[in-house]
């Protein structure tokens, strides 16, 4: 089982790098945003929970999450692997998570971070404001303080995965393809590895 954290700041191309790789290797995506979502709407114990503190402006605890995750995987039994999008965003969420998936009999493989220059981030981030009318896309200074929060609160969790040799840095600049093809092979030599 090939497991993928994609790492990246808005703007680095996440999005439309997983749904590559989801599309070439049959991994499954496992969004978090998504995952609450779906618990809610589906109205299970943990997605009641969640709806509980989400209603009064909280934020998930993380072993709601990791609960909701677990569930995920177990679903998922013949599943290749999966892509994470979103979590862990705290050392704290990463410990959990390498926690849970060892007692699945599994692991995260590595950990892929899209680097991009900054100014090329806020270019694309107001790009995509102007033609998707989402406001968090629009205001350059909102974005510079989204990028300023990936930063400080990704950082940690990228030292925690490469204390065991788990973190690459990918460049994200050029086109789609190029940005895949680096991507692809990175995941190709980790599938050769569990051969």
């Amino acid at each position: 089982m090939v497991n993928i954290i994609l790492f990246g700041p808005p703007g680095s191309g996440k999005g439309t790098q997983s749904a590559n790789l989801i599309e070439k290797y049959g991994l499954i995506h496992l969004a978090t945003g998504d995952l609450l979502r779906s618990e809610i709407a589906d109205k299970t114990p943990l997605g009641m929970e969640a709806k509980k503190v989400i209603d009064q402006g909280l934020l998930v605890p993380d072993e709601v999450v990791i609960g909701m995750i677990s569930s995920k995987l177990d679903a998922n039994p013949e599943a290749r692997g999966f892509i994470f999008d979103g979590f862990p965003r705290t050392t704290a969420q990463a410990e959990a998570l390498d926690k849970l998936l060892s007692l699945k009999k599994t692991s995260i493989s590595n950990v892929l971070a899209l680097e991009v220059p900054e100014d090329q981030l806020i270019a694309r981030l107001l790009n995509r404001g102007a033609t998707s009318g989402r406001s968090d896309d629009a205001n350059e200074d909102v974005i510079r303080a989204r990028i300023v929060e990936y930063h400080n609160k990704t950082a940690p969790v990228a030292d925690h995965y490469a204390k065991y040799g788990k973190f690459k840095k990918i460049r994200g600049e050029g086109e789609v393809s190029e940005i895949f093809d680096r991507l692809s092979k990175e995941i190709d030599s980790l599938i050769e590895e569990k051969v």
